[in-house]
């Protein structure tokens, strides 16, 4: 198929919830709990601000990619475009990422489904929750990746759908003036920007699609118009989504309120219990339930798919039945002990995420780019544009991790 015939081309729109249902996942309930001592009108601001800078380094990405033959992946680009350390480097925070990632999602999915399941009479503890989401998980991801897209786009589907049903029903109950004028602030009278830092490394983890842009490019046979229009209105979805959820969180439960949340580890569980004691209809109550059950899946299920792939590549496993079931336990077993032994670790995990992904979706593309002028555009000036894209995209990388050593290190104030 040729990358002109745009007839047989598939309409970008697919590409767009490949993106969004990649980006707006379970990682969605920390913003609210992070973002409380911002509070909505700054958290909206640096969710804007992160979006624009994530899909430029996206766009950089996209870029080179069509330097290089359809299939050619993130690792290949890395190895022909920047040194071997910096390669191993990426490879090393890819990893770190995808598995802590994993670990986050075990944790703060176990409670939501114990108490799913225990309503059903099977009397689970948090250990055996766990256990029994990662093993059902383990075994999609070990069946293949025929099982794996189909649950994906089925997740994926009833998400959106229960996106609109719920957050029609909770605008409904949003206050306006509590958005805009907190109840803790007409007693005690408070600066919410310097909290602003703190929030930079979780909305920097919200919009991580870097690893699916050279899958789209195949997808697309090389139609660069089609990719980037999918990368656009995928990561714009995404944004609104996000803008929905901080109103309809914000606008119902009370800024005073989140601190508890956060002592309860911020998870999932935690933030939908407080927003079940502020809706009065039971039937939002079990819209917010089912949603955060496929959120969870489907997050769940392209987190590991990708540590899947990298541990088999990697360790160099086959593709044979024994191969995966090896692939499978090194993939879940580690992150599910470490969720049972260090269960309330989502917030923790998340920030790490946040900081580690900083190398390979912002520092990486912005070198791949810079890299690949040299390479690919040898005696041609450098447009100012992409000059501009790359310098923005280097100085949030480096905000980011002011912004996460200063919250380790209690430099900046944290709500």
């Amino acid at each position: 198929m040729a990358p002109s015939n745009k007839a047989s081309s598939p309409s970008s729109a697919w590409g767009a919830m490949i993106i969004c249902g990649t980006v707006a996942g379970a990682g969605m309930f920390t913003l609210p709990v992070v973002m409380a001592g911002a509070w909505y009108s700054w958290s909206v601001l640096m969710l804007v601000v992160s979006w624009f800078c994530m899909l430029l380094s996206g766009l950089l990405f996209m870029k080179v990619s069509l330097n290089f033959p359809l299939g050619a992946g993130y690792d290949t680009l890395t190895q022909a475009l920047t040194p071997k350390w910096w390669g191993r480097i990426n490879g090393l925070s890819i990893i770190f990422v995808l598995g802590i990632l994993t670990y986050a999602y075990i944790s703060a999915s176990g409670p939501v489904y114990q108490q799913s399941l225990n309503t059903l009479g099977l009397g689970l503890n948090g250990a055996e929750a766990k256990g029994l989401l990662t093993a059902v998980v383990g075994l999609v991801v070990w069946l293949g990746t025929k099982g794996v897209s189909r649950l994906i786009t089925l997740c994926l589907v009833a998400k959106l759908l229960l996106f609109f049903m719920l957050f029609g029903g909770l605008i409904h109950h949003v206050d306006l003036s509590q958005l805009l004028t907190p109840q803790d602030a007409l007693s005690h009278p408070e600066t919410y920007w310097p909290f602003l830092l703190a929030v930079v490394p979780f909305c920097l983890a919200s919009f991580g699609f870097h690893g699916n842009i050279t899958g789209l490019i195949s997808y697309y046979q090389g139609n660069e118009r089609k990719v980037k229009r999918a990368l656009i209105g995928g990561t714009l979805f995404a944004l609104v989504i996000y803008l929905f959820w901080l109103t309809c969180t914000m606008g119902n439960i009370p800024r005073q309120n989140f601190p508890e949340i956060s002592r309860q580890g911020g998870d999932i569980h935690a933030l939908i219990q407080a927003m079940h004691d502020r809706i009065p209809q039971k039937s939002l109550g079990l819209l917010l339930d089912i949603f955060s059950h496929f959120a969870v899946i489907c997050s769940f299920l392209g987190v590991t798919v990708g540590l899947f792939d990298f541990v088999a590549d990697k360790l160099g496993f086959t593709d044979s039945k024994t191969g995966r079931a090896k692939t499978a336990l090194i993939t879940f077993c580690p992150p599910l002990i470490a969720s049972i032994l260090f269960p309330q670790g989502f917030l923790l995990a998340i920030g790490y995420a946040g900081l580690l992904a900083t190398l390979w979706a912002l520092f990486t593309p912005a070198l791949l780019a810079w890299n690949a002028h040299s390479r690919f555009a040898q005696g041609e000036p450098r447009r100012l544009r992409y000059q501009v894209a790359i310098t923005l995209v280097v100085a949030f990388g480096l905000l980011n991790i002011v912004a996460w050593v200063g919250s380790q290190l209690h430099l900046i104030p944290l709500f």
